[in-house]
């Protein structure tokens, strides 16, 4: 009995099997997905880092910064106690020179010499941030300002204001140092007519 040989014939491509036929799905994770993962990713060792960095950097410059606005404020409180020490020495000094003047009875080249020295001190005292406090007859009592020696009635001054100055005041920037010592108007005087109506009454 001799062997038939079976010829198969080839497979075809339209021809494949079910296994063969079924297609390899795609990528789930196309590129935008994994840039978006590698963001959410945890920072690496150097990111974590450099951004520590980046805060003490920050905190740095920050205490530095208050450190300076400290130290300059502290320089300008001392100076600022340093000149108000040196207007309440000076001071004294220039109510004297006022005094010699108010005193003297003729004006003399003397006096005149006197004078001028005077007005170059007060100019000194000035230029240094001190001001005088002027209080002149009339303008309201400022008790920042002015301190009250007494209460005087007068008929010209209205009540609460000024008639006379017995001491000027001297002030550095908004700081008074010495107020100036005044005398404060009670108001008009009384008149005699009506003291006697009430005299009157009150006998009544």
């Amino acid at each position: 009995m001799t062997e038939e040989t079976i010829n198969t014939p080839p497979e075809t491509p339209d021809e494949q099997t079910p296994e063969t036929s079924k297609q390899t799905p795609a990528e789930p994770h196309s590129e935008a997905a994994q840039t978006e993962a590698h963001t959410h990713a945890a920072p690496s060792p150097l990111e974590a880092e450099l951004a520590a960095a980046k805060e003490r950097h920050l905190r740095l410059l920050a205490d530095f910064d208050n450190m300076r606005k400290r130290q300059a404020r502290e320089l300008e409180e001392r100076t600022a106690r340093a000149n108000e020490r040196l207007l309440n020495a000076l001071i004294p000094v220039f109510d004297h020179f006022e005094m010699a003047l108010s005193a003297a009875k003729e004006d003399s080249p003397f006096v005149q010499g006197v004078r001028m020295i005077a007005e170059e001190f007060r100019k000194v005292l000035e230029q240094s941030g001190a001001e005088v406090i002027d209080a002149q007859e009339g303008s309201a009592f400022d008790p920042m300002a002015h301190e009250a020696l007494s209460m005087a009635p007068h008929g010209n001054v209205p009540q609460g204001h000024i008639v006379s100055q017995f001491r000027k005041g001297w002030k550095l920037g908004a700081k008074v140092v010495r107020p100036a010592q005044v005398i404060v108007s009670a108001g008009a005087p009384q008149a005699p007519a009506e003291t006697s109506a009430e005299t009157s009454e009150e006998e009544a």
